[in-house]
């Protein structure tokens, strides 16, 4: 097992791919964005959002299950391209934490 202190988000991004069992369920909404994040003022966010049928809004997810602002290989060397404008959930997530570990564990970088 890795431990937590061991754990560099720039070195993963598990966390930025819809899960394998929401892909195979066709499940294409992957982070959800809060009415009043602030994330959806900024007008450069418009392109890497999509709505879904209630109008609540999501970061666009691409190939694979990825978001659209993961740049990098998966385990190897990712960023995000929206890192200081990125949507309450994706804050939320912390090296080590449950979210992390079981995006880890489904992306086989246990």
């Amino acid at each position: 097992m890795v431990r937590t202190a061991d754990l560099d988000c720039e070195q993963c991004g598990a966390c930025c791919v819809n899960l394998p069992s929401n892909q195979e369920l066709d499940f294409v909404f992957w982070v959800e964005i809060a009415p009043d994040d602030e994330s959806l003022e900024r007008p450069a966010m418009e392109k890497l959002i999509i709505h879904d049928d209630e109008g609540v809004p999501h970061l666009r997810i691409v190939g694979g299950g990825r978001c659209i602002a993961l740049r990098g290989k998966l385990g190897r060397r990712v960023s995000c391209s929206i890192y200081h404008h990125r949507p309450s959930p994706c804050r939320k997530v912390q090296p080590g934490d449950e979210d992390c570990r079981r995006s880890r564990a489904a992306h086989g970088l246990t």
